[in-house]
């Protein structure tokens, strides 16, 4: 089976054509999310066409466009319902039209985080589980559940997917959600340097030398011995454990897949939360299996095919 995919961020997009479990071909290109969507339609549309005459693939012989979304979607008909700061014209746009006027095949629209989820489960860490819950460590913090083998979207689709907005310190700080305290405000990429400027005796420390203030640059202060690095990075990894915890009480997963940038550091990152799982999780039929993400970038696109299969279906 081929299928087209475009996995769109908030800084890029990849355009691409798939066949089973591998990407063929793959174009990634730059995009504005405070620009909108509308103005890069057109170039999304020159990008797919592209990687299918690469591919020496004629439209026929593809099944659809799987379209992976940065916000909240409505799968069932096709519609963008809400973004956060990216892409604000989507939900007034008729995305089933454009792709069958543009590219003239059949459009699917899923959540990124639901998306990286049904790939991992297709072709990644999590294949031959029905009960899964991935968490995607990065900027933001991405969530998705998968119950009996169907993601979880709920009423209004929000279901399992707003798992980085649960709340882990009801005094915390706010969100860009709106919410306080939320697992994304205390831990993850854009929430990190102002975590690490609010702790006593950053000016001193080695992350004040860093410029940019990454996770990576964080782990790597803290394995040098820097005491404000150290007490940063233990602080998210308590953070991202507390989560895990509710994601499980929350949805009774078998395995929670760990994904996004922040697991380049999984070597520390993953024996700490699965002993966290370990002592704090109620699950009186066993353990929770804690893995790393396998596909990478590539989840998401790979999505694609259960996507456009069916199988997914509620």
């Amino acid at each position: 089976m081929k299928a087209l995919a475009v996995d769109l961020g908030g800084s890029h997009a990849t355009c691409a054509l798939v066949e089973d479990r591998k990407i063929v071909r793959a174009h990634t290109l730059a995009a504005e999310g405070s620009r909108g969507l509308a103005s890069a339609l057109p170039l999304l549309a020159d990008e797919l066409r592209a990687v299918m005459n690469e591919a020496g693939c004629r439209t026929p012989e593809c099944a659809g466009l799987a379209f992976c979304f940065c916000g909240l979607v409505n799968h069932a008909n096709a519609k963008v319902i809400s973004t956060n700061a990216k892409y604000d014209d989507a939900p007034s746009l008729d995305l089933k039209a454009w792709c069958e006027k543009s590219l003239g095949v059949p459009f699917k629209i899923e959540n990124d985080a639901r998306m990286a989820l049904l790939g991992e489960r297709y072709a990644g860490a999590a294949q031959g589980f029905d009960d899964v819950v991935m968490v995607t460590l990065g900027t933001g913090i991405g969530g998705a559940a998968m119950i009996q083998g169907r993601p979880l979207r709920g009423q209004h689709a929000q279901a399992g997917c707003l798992g980085g907005h649960f709340p882990v310190l009801f005094t915390g700080r706010r969100c860009t959600c709106g919410a306080i305290g939320c697992a994304e405000a205390e831990a993850s990429g854009w929430s990190l340097p102002n975590v690490c400027r609010n702790t006593r005796g950053f000016d001193s420390s080695l992350l004040a030398n860093e410029g940019s203030i990454t996770f990576e640059r964080l782990f790597r202060c803290a394995g040098a011995g820097d005491r404000v690095a150290i007490e940063v990075r233990d602080r998210c990894l308590a953070v991202w454990g507390a989560l895990a915890v509710g994601l499980i009480h929350a949805y009774d997963p078998e395995v929670v897949v760990l994904g996004g940038g922040v697991m380049q550091s999984g070597f520390e990152i993953l024996p700490f939360l699965q002993d966290y799982v370990n002592r704090h999780a109620w699950t009186p039929w066993g353990k929770v299996s804690l893995r790393s993400a396998g596909l990478g970038n590539q989840a998401a696109l790979l999505g694609a095919i259960p996507l456009l299969q069916g199988h997914t279906e509620t």
